[in-house]
């Protein structure tokens, strides 16, 4: 589930040193996977009303860091919503 190899595994991946474990690109990168597990245990437990909610937050703070990212670093934002498999919005025209 969500331990601190897999933690350090998914920093190591989507940091831009050996040791970044803050940058926009590993956040997106943890909730990504926070709302992977969240979204299972939703499909088995529907009347689960408070993690709906909890998954809601999590979809909208990574959005926020999404948006930033694209706003930032286009290049990046692309490569980071196809490693991590992200449905883009509409294209901005750059």
């Amino acid at each position: 589930m969500w331990n601190a190899e897999t933690k350090a595994e998914i920093m190591k991946a989507n940091g831009k040193a050996e040791n970044d474990t803050g940058s926009s690109y590993v956040q997106v990168a943890l909730l990504t996977a926070r709302i992977n597990n969240l979204s299972a245990h939703l499909n088995a437990n529907k009347k689960d009303k408070h993690g709906q909610r909890g998954l809601q937050l999590l979809v909208g703070q990574r959005r926020r860091l999404l948006k930033y990212i694209e706003r930032t670093d286009y290049e990046g934002y692309i490569a980071l919503t196809d490693r991590l498999g992200i449905r883009r919005g509409q294209a901005t025209v750059r």
